[in-house]
């Protein structure tokens, strides 16, 4: 249905976390992986160790027949945290995965802890989460709190034929 849609926030994700990083073969963790799409705009730009994790298996079955496009496809519930070590992985992202009925605003926080200093954590807030404060409350808080800096965000199209809209951020780990 995404894709009927015109769902471009994966290539607006891609696109944003390679221009800010070094190293395009260091550990990106797909969060919400879902059935792959994220995980193809993250190799068309030119990531190379890529591992997915979602909850659902009927999608982590759909993005482990895209051969060639995750190192490896993790089962994981994100309420209960990253199915990571901290500092497991260079980089995170969460392309549409936030949403006041999906992936909870403490997943940001998590998501920052999770990183080594320097890392990156591309993620995606459609309008729909834009307009819950608890959301941006969480990104201040983190800002606020030094844990990280935002060095990238731009609004821009979500799914063009529905008229929706999100914004790209780019936060680095200190």
């Amino acid at each position: 249905m995404v894709a009927e849609n015109g769902y471009i926030t994966p290539t607006r994700c891609a696109e944003a976390l390679a221009a800010h990083v070094d190293d395009l073969t260091a550990p990106l963790l797909d969060l919400g992986c879902g059935t792959g799409l994220s995980g193809m705009a993250f190799r068309e730009v030119g990531f190379t160790t890529i591992d997915g994790t979602d909850f659902s298996t009927e999608m982590l079955r759909q993005a482990a027949a895209k051969r060639g496009l995750y190192r490896c496809l993790i089962a994981a519930n994100l309420d209960a945290g990253l199915p990571a070590k901290p500092g497991a992985y260079e980089h995170l992202a969460a392309v549409g995965i936030f949403s006041p009925n999906h992936a909870p605003a403490s997943l940001l926080g998590a998501a920052i802890a999770g990183l080594p200093a320097g890392g990156c954590f591309v993620f995606s807030l459609n309008d729909h989460c834009l307009a819950v404060s608890s959301y941006t409350a969480a990104l201040d808080q983190i800002a606020a709190a030094g844990e990280a800096e935002i060095i990238f965000n731009e609004y821009g199209p979500h799914l063009p034929e529905q008229d929706l809209g999100a914004e790209v951020y780019v936060l680095r780990r200190r």
